[in-house]
């Protein structure tokens, strides 16, 4: 089932998530499915629980665009433990449809989330991986992606999204 995802303005996008405590239910593993579902449908690499509207600690993703089914990753209650070396590169945001912008973010990461089923994991990422699935961690924490921005740029994205409410096409 598609998910609503809600664009920036929405408070859900900047408020720390709540830590997901059921786990293998049915209702859950739904929800990753409807998620991946989701951001395939909107051509997006990754997708946050806050994007569509719940303040969970749960995230998806998939670089590889739903061309490689053992790419999917699903992460629950995330925590990244390492950041090493450092990666520029553009970034957009399902929230935040229509910008892109360069992101500095760690190049290589170490995470340790839980799956579905509440176990634990631990796994390394790096280059888009570890970008990707640093932005979605992000959304978990409040935070979005202008918020890596020079003021300048960010006011200039604000300032854009502020007429497009205006005219109607920001909903």
């Amino acid at each position: 089932m598609l998910l609503r995802i809600v664009k920036y303005g929405d408070p859900v996008l900047e408020t720390v998530a709540e830590p997901v405590t059921e786990f293998g239910t049915a209702e859950l593993k739904q929800l990753v499915e409807d998620m991946f579902e989701t951001m395939y449908a909107n051509k997006g690499i990754g997708l946050a629980a806050p994007q569509v509207n719940l303040s969970k600690r749960l995230f998806v993703c998939d670089v590889s665009a739903g061309e490689d089914p053992g790419a999917k990753l699903a992460l629950i209650n995330p925590e990244i433990l390492v950041k090493e070396g450092r990666q520029v590169g553009e970034e957009g945001c399902l929230s935040i449809p229509g910008f892109r912008e360069d992101v500095a973010r760690a190049y290589r990461i170490r995470v340790r989330a839980q799956n579905t089923d509440g176990e634990f994991f631990e796994m390394e990422a790096e280059d888009l991986k570890s970008r990707c699935i640093q932005h979605e961690y992000d959304h978990l924490n409040g935070i979005l992606f202008l918020a890596h921005l020079s003021h300048l740029k960010r006011d200039l994205i604000r300032r854009k999204i502020r007429k497009l409410v205006k005219s109607g096409e920001w909903e």
